[in-house]
């Protein structure tokens, strides 16, 4: 499962209402736990009729596997052929909306982490341009299954599943719009009802635990704003507690369902701004080793390494991790995520000259992101300032300046040229 990086959009655009209540910092780190909440995938109670699930269908279990380890393709092939044989399912149907949904997110670079680390991330434009087919065969996914389960909820208002697998159609429509279209105030309405489903199935089934997912990110985010931020969303009737969010998360972590490993990246997220770190890295360890194909899942636990205090331990998970990639032991595999996170290990280290080193390796990465490449460039010309190696601080600085593009790096670049960069605490 990827983590940022790695989901759906249930409240985006309530990011837009509060950004100026809360630090940019939280906003990314909660935006992408966020984003995975629409994406726990139903997994309905042992007594109810036996829909198609991974633990009782080995071809969804095949599809599942592909999935969290960022093998796209193969994965979408499964589930097609898993919606053919059960066409009258919602279920199918939703995990084929998954993996077409992440392989395009992850083809558009909308589950690098380094997206949402800036103060443009609401609407900074994809990286590359969106595939119109691809969205149209998403939205009428989507729309096919929330006409199978208004259909089942016509003759029964109670049919959990049937209200469990819309509301995860609902956040579907919603990650798109937000991560994909960068439509926040359009994917808000879908969120807001991908909720008011997944609430409706735990007054009716309190143990349908993946209900909880949805309702568990929402508590958690609503609880952790300001006096302002919870005044704000109650108006539309939105309310949360932030323990309670966690319980949640824990209870579907824990369920050893498909929708686990969805609250278990939700959960060390919200964790790691907990400063709990001991439980997030037990978290993100377990779920890298039983996915080793999935890159994203490996460099989050190194971030996290890093984040704990563990700049030494994150430095060597950093250059594993790179040589697992040059070995071609990743399904996809980003070097410049790698290279910037062992970048900013050793600069915590105080290792200026490998950490230029490393941060150099990022803009000389193929199809790196501009933006990323320049904050690489002024970062390696920072690492040279604080070696006195001024000649080839300026050459980095005007190296980040020359693609004409504007942002917090090349006006940090300017600022170096002017005032040689000095560090402090």
């Amino acid at each position: 499962m990827p983590i940022a990086p790695r989901g759906c959009l249930p409240c985006a655009a309530w990011f837009r209402l509060v950004a100026g209540m809360i630090s940019s910092r939280m906003v990314s780190i909660v935006l992408i736990a966020a984003l995975l909440a629409g994406v726990a995938l139903p997994v309905v109670a042992q007594q109810r009729i036996a829909a198609v699930r991974p633990d009782n269908n080995a071809l969804a279990n095949a599809g599942f596997n592909e999935l969290y380890n960022e093998e796209y393709a193969a994965s979408i092939r499964d589930f097609e052929r898993l919606q053919a044989q059960y066409p009258l399912d919602p279920f199918p149907s939703n995990y084929l909306v998954a993996a077409l949904l992440f392989k395009e997110l992850s083809r558009i670079g909308a589950l690098d982490t380094e997206t949402y680390s800036g103060n443009n991330f609401l609407t900074a434009k994809p990286k590359k341009p969106l595939d119109m087919a691809v969205q149209k065969r998403i939205f009428d996914l989507i729309a096919r299954v929330e006409s199978q389960c208004n259909a089942r909820l016509q003759k029964n208002p109670n049919d959990t599943d049937a209200l469990y697998s819309r509301g995860v159609a609902r956040g579907f429509r919603s990650t798109y719009m937000g991560m994909a279209e960068k439509s926040w105030p359009a994917g808000i309405r879908s969120s807001l009802a991908a909720r008011r489903d997944h609430e409706r199935v735990l007054e009716i089934d309190p143990n349908y635990v993946d209900a909880k997912m949805t309702v568990g990110i929402h508590n958690y985010i609503v609880g952790s704003m300001g006096w302002a931020g919870r005044a704000a969303v109650a108006l539309v009737g939105v309310t949360g507690n932030k323990q309670k969010g966690l319980q949640y998360l824990r209870q579907v972590s824990r369920s050893h369902g498909p929708s686990s490993n969805d609250a278990t990246m939700a959960l060390a997220l919200f964790l790691r701004r907990e400063q709990l770190y001991p439980e997030a890295l037990e978290l993100v360890r377990g779920i890298s080793r039983e996915y080793p194909k999935n890159f994203l899942l490996a460099v989050e636990y190194a971030h996290l390494l890093n984040a704990a205090g563990h700049g030494r331990e994150a430095i060597a998970e950093y250059r594993a991790i790179i040589e697992r990639g040059r070995a071609g032991k990743f399904s996809i595999y980003h070097p410049e995520m790698a290279a910037w996170g062992l970048g900013v290990s050793l600069r915590g280290q105080r290792e200026y000259q490998q950490a230029a080193e490393a941060f150099g390796q990022v803009s000389a990465c193929r199809d790196v992101d501009p933006a990323l490449s320049d904050r690489a460039l002024v970062a390696a010309g920072e690492m040279y300032d604080m070696l006195g190696r001024r000649d080839l601080a300026v050459a980095d600085y005007r190296r980040a300046m020359s693609g004409g593009r504007d942002g917090d790096a090349v006006s940090a670049a300017r600022r170096h040229l002017r005032h040689p960069y000095q560090f402090s605490e």
